[in-house]
């Protein structure tokens, strides 16, 4: 036998013991169901040549972040910050103690307070969030993001993010996805954290916005933040905040409430391959259920315009295998 026939036969035997291990499965907190297969499919129909192929820059996908990629229970995680703000500035605003709706929180009665709707909302929002620079900001709310706890798990902040959906956002990127926030939660807040938790940058963030002005203070170019409201991205202002801040229509949009319909409406008037996704609060046990009669994430005019119109519709129930990262 020759040297080369030798050669030959080695190397197919040594393919024919080689055993190839199966990829790792991107999304492992999902069940195998129709929320999960219906994203792989989707994910395939516009990543590969054909009728529904989608060219990288456009593969635009925007997520609501309160109730979508993190917990929203019991109250926003943002206007716990502001209470907690609340109470740490008191010292300094005694008119504070017979003052609504300043009174209310440092009283312990955060109802009563949000009893004063949206107005009381964003009286303490921005008593809490201007006056100093954006840099400040970003400290401060780092800071507090470093040690407050959830008052029902007593895990941090941060840790209180879906499993499912950060898994959701690497396959996309992983797919030449560009993936958004586009939320009613402060855009400076937002910043602070998103890209560290998950994967987001801050110019991939979208978010309602205070009023902001430059000075020169001691000679060095800051921006100040102003008791002032610019922009509610909310209902209707997520999509002309898509249009502002991205300039393309999104083919992927995932939202948990009513105030995420239009954006999900909007996403799904373009032409080609479209995902809506919800995700639907229906796990007690490992979160909260919740839906048509919440004061907080209320899902009812969103839920039904996705059951008529084939929108996924996540069941955290059933359709995940964990919820949070800390679960074992």
């Amino acid at each position: 036998m020759s040297t080369g026939t030798i050669l030959a036969a080695a190397l197919i035997g040594a393919l024919a013991c080689t055993t190839v291990a199966p990829a790792a499965d991107p999304l492992p907190a999902w069940n195998d169901g129709k929320a999960r297969q219906s994203i792989v499919d989707f994910v395939a129909r516009v990543t590969t040549p054909g009728k529904d192929f989608v060219p990288p820059a456009e593969r635009v996908a925007v997520f609501d972040n309160d109730g979508t990629l993190w917990a929203e229970q019991p109250l926003y995680f943002q206007f716990l910050f502001a209470i907690d703000r609340v109470k740490a500035l008191a010292p300094q605003h005694s008119e504070w103690k017979d003052k609504e709706p300043f009174a209310a929180l440092l009283g312990g009665d955060s109802k009563a307070a949000l009893a004063q709707g949206e107005h009381g909302i964003m009286e303490i929002v921005m008593a809490t969030h201007s006056g100093m620079t954006s840099d400040e900001f970003q400290k401060v709310v780092k800071d507090w993001l470093a040690t407050a706890k959830h008052p029902k798990s007593g895990r941090l902040y941060t840790e209180m993010v879906y499993q499912p959906m950060l898994e959701l956002l690497a396959y996309l990127r992983a797919n030449g996805f560009k993936t958004f926030i586009v939320s009613g939660g402060g855009i400076e807040f937002m910043r602070a954290f998103a890209e560290q938790v998950y994967g987001i940058p801050p110019e991939q963030v979208i978010g309602s916005s205070g009023k902001v002005k430059f000075e020169l203070r001691g000679g060095r170019p800051v921006l100040v933040k102003l008791p002032e409201v610019d922009f509610i991205d909310d209902k209707e202002g997520k999509p002309v905040a898509i249009q502002m801040h991205i300039g393309r229509r999104p083919i992927l949009a995932f939202g948990n409430s009513d105030g995420d319909l239009p954006m999900l409406q909007w996403t799904a008037a373009g032409g080609g391959a479209r995902f809506l996704g919800i995700v639907h609060h229906t796990d007690a046990g490992r979160e909260w259920a919740y839906d048509r009669a919440s004061s907080i994430g209320r899902l009812e005019l969103a839920l039904d315009e996705a059951q008529a119109q084939g929108w996924t519709v996540v069941d955290m129930e059933k359709d995940w295998t964990r919820v949070f990262p800390f679960e074992k």
